[in-house]
C-alpha cells in the first residue's frame, strides 16, 4: 500500500515528523517497507508567467522570453521548448538555482547567467524531466492558470512530500486505505481524526435499476444508483490526479478516478457502469457453464461456475469484486451511469484473479475483506464527487442486503493482559485503548466484553484483543524484565547424546532392537570371536550357555535365524548391552552397540529396483550415527567377516569397533541363505555427539580441482585422503574420491583414483597462486603416502 503522506495528513496530522511517523507505524505492525521523496533535492524553481515570446535573431529554433516571476522586474530568457506560448504558466529556474544532477553526472546543475547564441540569458524555463519528477522532456512542465506567480515551484506541487509504502500483513486489510491508515495513527498518537465532508447532494433524479442477487452468501450487500446527465469528459482536477498517481495510480477519466480516489480513501472498490450499455435489471449470480466475457484489460476470458459475476438480461457485465466488463464500460461518450458498491465474502473473490494470470485492486482488498458498514458511504462519498466534476443528477440507491458476517463480541480479562505483557494497566486504561481502536466494550470485575468494529475482521479471540492493547501501548513500552529461576548444570555433558536418543536413531534408520541372553554357546565365542578361553561360567543354567559373551554378534545371528524360520525375509536388528573379558585380578564389562543385517536393503516396493543389504549400507548407517564426530575405516581381518569385507573403525585415531559381511564358512555353518552384514561398536564412543563447533559461511566462489594418481591396489582410500587432510593445504573445504579405474592403461596390480579437491577462502576470492600452492602441497602428501601423479 503506496500513499502520500501529505494526503494522510489532511486526515490526520499528529506532531511528528516523516521519520517519527515511519517508525511509529512499523512499531504498531504496519511495517514501512519505503519511504521516499516525491521530488529530489532542488532549489531556487518558481512558478513563471511567460508575457512575450519572440524568435531568437541567430536561431530557427530558440525563443526569446520575457517572464515573470514575482520579482517586479520581468526577466528575460532564452528557450527552446516546443510547447511555450505566451500566457503560459511554467517552472522558472532562477540563476544561482540547483536542479537534479544530470544524467550521468553526481553534482547538482546550476543555473548561470548565460549568452546563448550572442543573447543574454536571465534564468530557465523547466521541463518535467529537469525537475526530475518525470522522464518527458518534449516541453515545458505546464502549471495551471491560476498558479501564483513567484511562488517556490516545490511549495506549489507539495514536492517535499514524501511517499510510504506499508508492507501490510492479510489480516489488517483495514488499513488498505488513507482512513484506514489514518484510524490507526490517531489510536497511536491521541491526534484528531478528520473526518470526510458530509455528503451535500439531493436525490433530484429518479431512474433507478432493479437488482437481483442470487449467491446472497457471495455477495451478502450490493447497492447501486444511477447518476444521469453527468460530462465524462470533464477533466479531472489537478489535485486528485496528483494524489492518484502518487498512490501508483493514473489517472484515465474523471469517472474513474472517482472510483479509484474512493478506493484510496475508504477501502471501498466502487465500479461505474454505462447505463445505455447495461440491458435489463443487474444480477449478481455465479457463472454458467459455457460463458465467456472481455474484461477492462482487454482479456477474453473462459469462465467457470466457482466465479461470480455482476450480470444484465445479455449475459455478464463484470467480474465480481476483481475486474469490469469491457462492453459495459464507461467512456467520453457517457452521459447516464449506474454506480456500484458492493460486499464480496472473501472466500468468493479469494485466488480468482490469480487463476486468471492477473491481479487488481479490487481483488486485493476484497480478498482480504472490505468494510460491509462503509457501503452506503462510500457510494454518497463518490456520488458527491462526480456532481462536482461531471455534473449530473442524482437517484436514489437500490441495495440488497442478506446475512452479513458476524462481529462476535470478545471476552478478555485484565488479568490475561498483565500476565502475557507483564504490565498491570491502569484503572479505565484498557478501555480507552480499545475504545481508540473503535472497538465497543464494557468492563464487569476485570472482565471486559469487546466487539469489534465491521471493519477489523482480525479480532476475534483474546489473544487478538492483548496483541492490539500491546500495539497501541507501544511494544517499546512494554519492560524487558529478566526471567527469574533456579538453574543447575544439566547432568548430561553436552558431547553426550542421552542412551535413548541413541535407540531413537537406530529406530530411525529402521532397525529394531533386540535384547539377547549375556550367557552364550562357548563354540559362538570361538567361531565369531576367536576367543579360545572365554569366560566360563561355573554354574551355567543351560549347557548351550556356558560362556559369557564377548560380543554381541552371536546373540544377533541367533535372533536373525529365528526370524528366518518364521519366513521373515528382511531383518534389520540392533542391540545395546554388556560384554565381557578377563582382565588382570577378575573381569571387565564393556558396554557396546551392535547391528545386523540381512535381507532386501530396502522393503519390497515398486519405486527402486530390490536388491540386497551390502557392506556399504551399513557403513552408511554406522557413518549416520557418527555424523557429529566422524569416522575412517581400515580394511583389516575380523574372525566373523569375510576376509575381503572387513573394516575396523576408527574415531579420531582410535579404534571403537568393527564392521564386515559374515565369513562363508559361518554363512553355511549356521544356515543362513545369504551372508549378513553386521557392526559392533564401543558403546562411549557411538554416544559421543561432539559439541557444535560455529564456521563462517563464505561469500566467494569455490574452486575445484581434479587429482588423478596411481597407486598400489593395496593401498586404502582412506590412507590417501587423510594423508591430504594432514597436509593442511590452505584454503582446503573438501577432499572426495569420485572416480576408480582399473583396466586398459593402469598397469597390473594398480589402480587409478581420483580426487574431487573443492578450495574456498571465507574473505577474498582465491588467485592462481594460491592455488597453485595448496594443490602443490597435497601433491606431495599422496607422492609421500606412494601415489603418483597419472599423466
Amino acid at each position: 500500500m503506496q500513499f502520500s503522506e501529505s494526503w494522510l495528513r489532511t486526515f490526520v496530522n499528529p506532531p511528528l515528523s516523516s521519520e517519527e511517523l515511519s517508525h511509529l507505524l512499523t512499531m504498531a505492525g504496519l511495517e514501512v517497507e519505503e519511504m521516499d521523496m516525491v521530488a529530489p533535492a532542488f532549489s531556487g524553481v518558481v512558478v513563471g508567467h511567460v508575457l512575450t515570446k519572440e524568435k531568437h535573431p541567430d536561431a530557427d529554433r530558440l525563443n526569446l522570453l520575457t517572464v515573470d516571476v514575482g520579482q517586479g522586474q520581468p526577466l528575460s530568457i532564452v528557450c527552446g521548448a516546443p510547447n511555450v506560448s505566451v500566457g503560459m504558466k511554467a517552472p522558472c529556474a532562477l540563476v544561482g538555482a540547483q536542479l537534479p544532477p544530470a544524467p550521468g553526472q553526481d553534482k547538482p546543475f546550476e543555473i548561470k547567467q548565460a549568452k546563448v547564441r550572442g543573447v543574454a540569458s536571465f534564468g530557465m524555463m523547466c521541463s518535467a524531466r529537469e525537475l526530475g519528477l518525470a522522464e518527458d522532456a518534449s516541453g515545458l512542465l505546464e502549471l495551471p492558470v491560476d498558479a501564483p506567480v513567484g511562488q517556490d515551484i516545490r511549495r506549489y506541487l507539495d514536492l517535499d512530500d514524501r511517499l510510504i509504502t506499508l508492507k501490510l500483513t492479510p489480516n489488517r486489510s483495514d488499513c488498505l486505505s488513507l482512513n484506514g491508515i489514518a484510524r490507526e495513527v490517531a489510536a497511536l498518537t491521541g491526534a484528531k481524526l478528520e473526518s470526510l465532508p458530509a455528503p451535500a447532494f439531493e436525490q433530484t433524479g429518479s431512474a433507478a435499476r432493479a437488482v437481483k442477487v442470487s449467491a446472497p452468501a457471495a455477495c451478502p450487500r450490493y447497492a447501486g444508483r444511477v447518476i444521469t446527465g453527468v460530462n465524462a469528459k470533464a477533466p479531472t482536477p489537478a489535485l486528485m490526479v496528483q494524489r492518484l498517481e502518487r498512490c501508483g495510480l493514473r489517472s484515465i477519466s474523471a469517472l474513474v478516478d472517482v472510483t479509484n480516489y474512493v478506493l484510496l480513501e475508504l477501502g471501498q472498490p466502487l465500479h461505474a457502469f454505462d447505463l445505455a450499455k447495461l440491458h435489463g435489471g443487474i444480477e449478481v449470480r455465479h457463472a454458467r457453464k459455457g460463458e465467456r466475457m472481455k474484461l477492462l484489460n482487454e482479456q477474453t476470458i473462459e469462465l467457470d461456475e466457482s466465479m461470480l459475476l455482476i450480470t444484465d438480461e445479455k449475459g455478464p457485465a463484470a467480474l465480481a469484486g476483481i475486474m469490469g466488463g469491457a462492453d459495459s464500460a464507461v467512456d467520453d461518450a457517457s452521459t447516464d451511469i449506474f454506480l456500484e458498491s458492493a460486499f464480496f465474502s472473501p472466500h468468493a473473490i479469494a485466488g480468482k484473479a490469480r487463476q486468471l494470470g492477473f491481479s487488481s485492486d479490487a481483488s486485493y482488498r476484497y480478498e482480504r475483506g472490505v468494510d460491509f458498514g462503509a457501503i452506503i458511504k462510500a457510494l454518497d462519498r463518490a456520488t458527491q464527487l462526480i456532481l462536482d466534476i461531471c455534473g449530473g443528477e442524482a437517484c436514489p440507491v437500490t441495495e440488497v442486503q442478506a446475512a452479513l458476517p458476524s462481529r462476535h463480541p470478545v471476552t478478555l480479562r485484565a488479568a490475561r493482559v498483565e500476565r502475557v505483557l507483564g504490565i498491570r494497566f491502569a484503572d479505565g486504561e484498557i478501555a480507552r485503548i480499545l475504545n481508540r481502536l473503535g472497538m465497543q466494550c464494557t468492563e464487569t470485575e476485570g472482565v471486559y466484553t469487546v466487539t469489534p468494529p465491521s471493519y477489523r475482521f482480525d479480532i476475534a479471540i483474546e489473544e487478538d484483543l492483548i496483541e492490539e492493547i500491546a500495539r497501541v501501548h507501544g511494544y517499546e513500552n512494554i519492560p524487558a524484565l529478566p526471567p527469574r529461576g533456579m538453574l543447575s548444570m544439566l547432568p548430561q555433558a553436552e558431547g553426550q547424546r542421552p542412551l535413548a536418543v541413541l535407540r531413537q536413531a537406530m529406530v530411525r534408520r529402521d532397525y529394531q532392537e533386540a535384547i539377547t541372553y549375556s550367557f552364550v554357546e562357548a563354540e559362538w565365542e570361538r567361531d565369531l570371536c576367536g576367543s579360545e578361553t572365554p569366560v566360563a561360567l561355573q554354574n551355567p543354567i543351560a549347557s548351550q550357555m556356558s560362556v559369557m559373551r564377548s560380543s554381541l554378534l552371536g546373540g544377533l545371528l541367533d535372533a536373525l535365524r529365528t526370524n528366518l524360520a518364521r519366513r521373515q525375509p528382511r531383518v534389520r536388528l540392533f542391540e545395546i548391552g554388556g560384554c565381557f573379558a578377563a582382565a588382570e585380578g577378575g573381569y571387565t564389562q564393556h558396554d557396546r552397540l551392535a547391528g545386523l543385517a540381512y535381507g532386501p536393503a530396502l522393503p519390497e516396493q515398486w519405486g527402486v529396483a530390490a536388491r540386497d543389504v551390502d557392506f556399504f549400507d551399513l557403513k552408511g548407517d554406522v557413518d549416520a550415527l557418527f555424523a557429529p564426530v566422524g569416522l575412517s575405516f581400515v580394511a583389516k581381518p575380523h574372525p566373523a567377516s569375510h576376509p575381503g569385507r572387513s573394516a575396523q573403525i576408527l574415531c579420531q585415531g582410535r579404534a571403537v569397533g568393527w564392521i564386515g559381511e559374515l565369513h562363508p564358512q559361518w554363512q553355511q555353518k549356521y544356515e543362513l541363505p545369504q551372508a549378513a552384514v553386521w557392526f559392533e561398536l564401543d558403546l562411549a564412543a557411538s554416544l559421543a555427539s561432539g559439541v557444535p563447533q560455529a564456521a563462517e559461511v563464505s561469500k566467494f566462489p569455490p574452486v575445484r580441482r581434479d587429482l588423478a594418481v596411481l597407486v598400489e591396489e593395496a593401498v586404502a582410500v582412506q590412507t590417501l585422503i587423510e594423508a591430504m587432510y594432514g597436509a593442511r593445504a590452505p584454503a582446503v573445504a573438501e577432499v572426495a574420491l569420485f572416480d576408480v579405474y582399473r583396466g586398459k592403461g593402469v598397469e597390473a596390480g594398480k589402480k587409478s583414483l581420483a580426487f574431487r579437491v573443492l578450495l574456498q577462502d571465507t574473505h577474498k576470492t582465491l588467485t592462481e597462486s594460491e592455488i597453485d600452492k595448496s594443490i602443490a602441497r597435497l601433491v606431495g602428501a599422496l607422492q609421500g603416502a606412494g601415489a603418483q601423479l597419472r599423466a
